[in-house]
């Protein structure tokens, strides 16, 4: 399997300022970070690409990856999106791969982000985790309802001012 920077390898500065009429133009590339790439990077990931892939590339991380939360899938197919082929990376993968955008999900993805090559800009959307909700199973279902509408929301405003 090719480690996320080997992905973009080969690509020019040229190549990524393609703007003449009739050409397509590169996608700008966006990266999601949260602690453990298990909830709400994973739903930033999903929301943006349903909503923008014709724009963005999109990829998600975490400090700690802990794999995809089943309530993640649960909330996500809920809203028609799978999150079949979406596992857990840890965000040094991507230490030598250029992005528009990073955007961290908490404090903690925040302060331990490592800077990455290239000029991009850093837009911080502090959002609860829902792991973090007690109780029984339907009040932990509702919190991750909450978070992916959330997260929605923001995804929705950001395409809409990012998409230019």
């Amino acid at each position: 399997m090719k480690k996320a920077n080997d992905l973009f390898r080969g690509e020019t500065q040229k190549d990524k300022e393609k703007s003449e009429p009739g050409k397509t133009t590169r996608k700008k590339r966006v990266l999601f970070i949260c602690t453990g790439n298990s909830v709400r990077s994973q739903m930033a990931e999903a929301l943006l690409r349903a909503h923008g892939g014709d724009k963005f590339e999109v990829f998600s991380a975490g400090i700690t990856p802990a794999g995809v939360h089943r309530l993640t899938k649960q909330v996500m197919s809920e809203v028609g999106i799978s999150m079949e082929g979406h596992y857990s990376q840890y965000v040094g993968e991507y230490a030598e791969t250029s992005f528009d955008y990073v955007i961290p999900l908490c404090e903690v993805a925040a302060l331990s982000c490592p800077n990455f090559p290239g000029d991009y800009k850093t837009i911080n959307w502090f959002i609860d985790d829902p792991i973090r909700v007690f109780g029984d199973e339907e009040r932990k279902l509702m919190a991750f309802r909450i978070t992916r509408n959330i997260i929605e929301k923001k995804v929705l405003e950001f395409i809409e001012k990012n998409s230019k």
